[in-house]
């Protein structure tokens, strides 16, 4: 059994999804976001969302932790603050010894919905139809949730390849 914790980096709300990955089942364990005071100066920020990330690894003891690869923006500043907080979300994972992961936002997408350019609207309602949870999150709880999917669905993909090469199918 794997515990795999979704992040959606973010220098106000940091996203998390937290999914078990068993016998081909993904079942959901936990979400929410860690909301970044915003009276806090950058360097504060990063500290507050350090401490939030420890206090979700002991919560929930992840094996895989899968972040959120950073995309070009059109913001050159806010590109460099989200940079700053994916390396935190980093640190702390390679910290807490996980296996850490990443992923683009379209391959996401993509595992989740089956296309790569879909809103955040549709990957809400699939995530959650999928996971057979009601809730109002926000977004970047079901976006964190869709990154712990989506390496779900590539462990499921890497073992049934690693069985078929096993037993000599390809």
């Amino acid at each position: 059994m794997s515990v795999i914790l979704g992040l959606d980096p973010g220098s106000q709300f940091t996203g998390y999804g937290v999914v078990k990955y068993q016998e081909d089942q993904v079942l959901h364990v936990g979400h929410g976001v860690l909301a970044i005071p915003r009276q806090l100066k950058f360097a504060e920020k990063l500290n507050y969302l350090a401490q939030g990330l420890n206090q979700l690894f002991e919560r929930y003891q992840p094996t895989d932790i899968v972040v959120e690869k950073v995309f070009l923006g059109k913001n050159v500043d806010s590109a460099f603050k989200l940079g700053h907080v994916r390396g935190i979300c980093l640190q702390q994972a390679a910290l807490a010894g996980a296996q850490t992961y990443e992923y683009a936002a379209r391959s996401v997408k993509k595992a989740v919905t089956g296309h790569g350019g879909a809103s955040k609207d549709q990957v809400h309602l699939l995530v959650t139809n999928l996971l057979k949870i009601k809730t109002d999150a926000k977004f970047d709880a079901t976006d964190a949730l869709a990154l712990a999917i989506c390496h779900a669905r590539g462990v499921t993909t890497s073992r049934i390849l690693e069985m078929n090469l096993k037993r000599g199918i390809k």
